[in-house]
Order: structure tokens, then C-alpha cells, then sequence
């Protein structure tokens, strides 16, 4: 062999000789979904090649690292600002996973966990099933079910599939969130299937009086959104509390959570832009509405939680603050603030 090209989406990034059996090569792949093509080529001229698909690109200014916390003054006020506006309670947590900074208020009080969970859940299934599960598996499919659509059978299925009934699964979920510190989250049993430590302050400043139910806060779920990013890099609390969730695991389900089915919410920061990448997890019951997930532009990415309640309803003012908070942040961090 000669030369090995690589390109994504009829794209070539990179074409190199070759001088030995083995080669290396690191790309820049365009952000969002590609196909990524690697073709060898022969002294005499002739191709052989290989199509990688279902890759999802990011920004290498993202690439997971560990960054030291601390609070953001300016984006501290502009956060607040847009939330006292909101008027029913709730709760956020924002940090650049690039520089450290951020910004959070209600952080640690307790909501009604929803859909949100799923990522909980899913983490706990990677982290106990061999390896990546195959394409079309029914592990796989019921994950892709769970994340994508946020399929409540799918992830009672998983449940019982991690212990045998879903209350034994939501014990295994708990756990898997006190092995990296995370105790203001409860699984508490499945769903009801239906026809439809840081120097940014966290702290409980307002919290909502639900009763009883799954519940979790906005530093959880930012926390463990932080955790799958930096276990994707071989990184962080993970790789230590849960050996059995490996990189390949993590990135598997971040790339399920780049193609969740949702009513806009954070994502609402692309503003249609092909230089913005979000990757997210909702949940959402008749009075309460979140959304938590990891945006990307072409300088880094920013952790993102936003949790809602209204005893009288949540609705489409919850989704319209959890994109408000977004591009605040995004505006912030790439003005090179914090």
C-alpha cells in the first residue's frame, strides 16, 4: 500500500503515504453526524476502503479534560436575571467543561426527576453489559428506544433487565449514582407506562414541595453529564467507581443522546447554526419540565442543567428558559468569559 486517504461525507480530511504495515492518523471531523470513509491505495493504483458510520463529530477544543470550578461573577448575574423573570421555581447549574467556569442557583434542590433519570439508567446498563451492545441487540435497541424517543417501557425493560424487576433495577441506579457522589438522586421504582463539589455555589435556595416520587437536582445530573464526557476520554469518577463503563461505552451513549426526539429546549441555542452541537437528555410530567446536556461550539463545551416546577403546570415557558439559559452561556463563554 501506498497512501491511505480518510474523508467524511465525501469530505477528504487527510491523505497520507504510507511507509509500513501500520498507521495513525488524527482528523478534524465536521460537527454532527458523518460518515467516515478510510481507503488504501496500492502501487498499481488499486482502492480498497471501509465505511464507518453513525460517527459523530465534535469540536477538539472539547476533547474531555479535567478543569478546576470556579464561579463566573458576570455569568452568574446574567443566569439570574433570565430566571428570577421565570417566576414558578427552579433550579441550574452551567459550567464550561473547557475552562471551569460557571454559574448555578437552586442547584442542589430536589425536582421531580421524569425522563431525565434515563441517563442514570442508561449509564448503569453500559456499565454492567459486556462491551458495546451489538446493533439490533435488543439491549441496544431497547437503549435506543429509552434515549432517543424516551420510551418509558423501554426503560422499565432495562430495569428488569439490570435486576430482575424494576424496583431491584432503580436500587442499581442509585448505586451507580453514589459511586461518583451523587446522592439527591432516587430512582424510586419505574415509569408509568401512558399512551404519551465546587466553588460555584450549590446550594438549596427554593424547593419545590412535590410529595414523594423520583426526584434529582440540577448539580446531579450536571455532575453526571460531566462524568460520561470525561469517562468518553478515559477520564474522571467513573473510571474508577465503574470500571465496567469503558470510553467506548460513554461515547455509545453520547451518541444516543445526539439524536433525542424533543421539543426544543437547550437545543434552542443552535438557532438553526451549524456550528453548535447539543447533546441532551429531557423529562418532562404535567408540573414539572427539564432539560440537562452538553452543548459544543467550535472553542469547547459547557455542561447545562435546567429544572423546572410549577404547582399549577409546567409547559413551553420551561423550554423557552432552558434555551434563554443556553445561548446566555454559549454568548458568555465564547466572548472568552469566565
Amino acid at each position: 500500500m501506498r497512501r491511505v486517504v480518510v474523508s467524511a461525507n465525501g469530505r477528504v480530511l487527510a491523505s497520507r503515504p504510507l511507509r509500513g504495515p501500520r498507521f495513525s492518523l488524527r482528523v478534524s471531523l465536521p460537527l454532527g453526524d458523518v460518515t467516515v470513509r478510510v481507503t488504501t491505495v496500492a502501487a498499481t493504483g488499486r482502492r480498497s476502503s471501509r465505511a464507518v458510520r453513525e460517527v459523530f463529530g465534535l469540536p477538539g477544543a472539547a476533547r474531555p479534560r479535567k478543569a478546576a470550578s470556579y464561579r463566573d461573577p458576570v455569568l452568574d448575574h446574567s443566569l439570574r436575571t433570565i430566571t428570577r423573570e421565570f417566576g414558578p421555581s427552579e433550579g441550574y447549574y452551567v459550567q464550561s467543561l473547557t475552562s471551569g467556569a460557571g454559574a448555578a442557583w437552586n442547584a442542589k434542590a430536589r425536582f421531580p426527576a421524569a425522563s431525565t433519570l434515563k441517563l442514570a439508567i442508561a449509564a448503569t446498563v453500559l456499565a454492567k453489559h459486556p462491551g458495546i451492545p451489538l446493533p439490533g441487540s435488543s439491549v441496544d435497541s431497547l437503549l435506543r428506544e429509552m434515549i432517543v424517543p424516551s420510551d418509558d417501557a423501554a426503560a422499565n425493560a432495562l430495569l428488569v433487565w439490570l435486576d430482575g424487576s424494576t424496583s431491584a433495577g432503580a436500587y442499581r441506579v442509585n448505586a451507580f449514582m453514589r459511586s461518583i457522589g451523587l446522592v439527591d438522586t432516587i430512582m424510586y421504582g419505574g415509569y408509568e407506562v401512558r399512551s404519551l463539589s465546587s466553588s460555584i455555589p450549590v446550594r438549596v435556595d427554593e424547593q419545590p414541595a412535590f410529595g414523594v416520587g423520583k426526584y434529582t437536582t440540577a448539580w446531579d445530573m450536571a455532575s453526571l453529564w460531566r462524568a460520561l464526557w470525561l469517562a468518553s476520554g478515559g477520564t474522571g469518577p467513573l473510571r474508577s467507581a465503574q470500571p465496567g463503563l469503558t470510553p467506548a461505552d460513554a461515547r455509545y451513549l453520547l451518541w444516543l443522546t445526539a439524536h433525542v426526539r424533543d421539543a426544543p429546549k437547550l437545543d434552542r441555542v443552535t438557532d438553526g447554526r451549524r456550528d453548535v452541537e447539543v447533546l441532551h437528555k429531557a423529562g418532562w410530567i404535567s408540573s414539572s419540565r427539564h432539560d440537562t446536556g452538553l452543548v459544543f461550539w467550535r472553542g469547547g463545551v459547557f455542561v447545562a442543567a435546567v429544572m423546572t416546577w410549577s404547582r399549577s403546570g409546567a409547559g413551553v415557558s420551561s423550554d423557552v428558559l432552558a434555551g434563554r439559559v443556553a445561548k446566555t452561556a454559549l454568548r458568555r463563554f465564547r466572548a472568552g468569559g469566565g
